[in-house]
């Protein structure tokens, strides 16, 4: 176990530095930059200011933006550290990134952890209920389909489960925001945020309730597409189980039917469900979903990543994306090692020669 673990381990290192360097090389070819984007900024704000110091401009601001010149944006060029050649640029980054040295935004000032701190509570808040509410709805929903094959329950909850499945969750969001969110029918559910304006005056209960109604319409969103995969995943596994030599070997010998599901089947049935455990428990704390985020005005890590993006927010892209990636590779590796501890016969160590 532990020379397989050491080995992934060491393995994490050249994938983050090949996603890095990726990463690296398609920010060098993407147009308009940090220093062009300033410039394009301050020329708009010109342009805004010749007209009548529109926009909150005076002719003082106006005159300083027409006077930028070459010195100037190689001022800015080496402020960024954009002067250096680019394997420099590289290692630079590298020895950041792997020191979680993020440094700062370069338009909101601040450090990139305490945006990503920031962003934090909206992620978390949708991700965990999120997989909460999968998890427990899907596994004994699929279990309670595969007991029931081929009844009407089996064909009635899969024609629902594959429309949420086709229907994409911002569609679905749409949808519900017009028929719940005031649009032309009822106002149920708020529209915005994750608590309401008065928060600081609820009770405890208040606050309980304010925040799980807030919930209800973002949350459909995220778990209509996970809910659908899970519960074919998890009903699928049990097909394959229940048809098997063994369990009919222990209907045979008289035990409960209930004995044979929870006792048998369950064990070696569970095994692929809990092998996307560790990849969805992370991934639905700390990704999001961008569209989702901006129908219900929650601003989450994923809209933050969007926005880095736009405005070539270069250390929030690097760091969001280093920390997406390890995120992503210590899942794969909690998922390998959840195998051993859910079926002790499966071993990494070599076989003997």
């Amino acid at each position: 176990m532990w020379p397989y673990l050491i080995k992934r381990l060491l393995l994490m290192l050249p994938t983050l530095v090949g996603i890095v360097l990726v990463t690296f090389l398609v920010l060098q070819f993407v147009p308009g930059g940090p220093v062009q984007q300033m410039i394009s900024q301050l020329r708009a704000h010109t342009t805004a200011a010749e007209g009548g110091g529109a926009g909150g401009f005076n002719q003082s601001d106006a005159a300083f933006a027409r006077q930028l010149e070459a010195e100037q944006v190689d001022y800015l060029r080496r402020l960024y550290g954009f002067d250096k050649p680019l394997h420099v640029q590289f290692w630079n980054w590298l020895v950041k990134l792997f020191t979680f040295d993020f440094g700062e935004s370069y338009y909101h000032h601040r450090t990139v952890v305490e945006l990503v701190v920031e962003k934090l509570p909206v992620s978390i808040s949708l991700g965990g209920w999120s997989f909460l509410l999968t998890y427990l709805a899907c596994i004994p929903l699929g279990i309670r389909k595969a007991v029931r094959h081929g009844t009407r329950f089996d064909s009635v909850t899969s024609v629902v489960i594959l429309v949420g499945y086709s229907v994409p969750g911002f569609v679905l969001g749409i949808f519900l925001i017009v028929l719940f969110g005031g649009g032309s029918f009822w106002e149920v559910f708020p529209l915005r945020g994750l608590t309401s304006d008065n928060w600081e005056e609820l009770t405890t209960l208040g606050r309980i309730t304010d925040y799980l109604w807030h919930l209800v319409l973002p949350l459909t969103c995220y778990v209509i597409g996970s809910f659908s995969v899970l519960t074919l995943i998890t009903k699928n596994s049990f097909l394959d189980e229940i048809n098997r030599q063994y369990v009919h070997t222990a209907r045979a010998k008289g035990l409960a039917e209930g004995m044979v599901l929870w006792k048998h089947v369950f064990r070696n049935a569970v095994i692929p469900v809990v092998l996307g455990f560790p990849g969805s428990f992370l991934g639905l704390f700390f990704s999001g979903s961008i569209l989702i985020e901006t129908l219900f005005s929650l601003d989450g890590l994923g809209l933050l990543s969007y926005e880095s993006i736009i405005s070539r927010d270069y250390p929030v892209v690097m760091a969001t994306l280093f920390f997406f990636s390890l995120l992503a590779l210590v899942s794969n590796l909690l998922s390998d090692l959840s195998l051993v501890l859910v079926d002790p016969r499966i071993s990494f160590e070599s076989a003997p020669r």
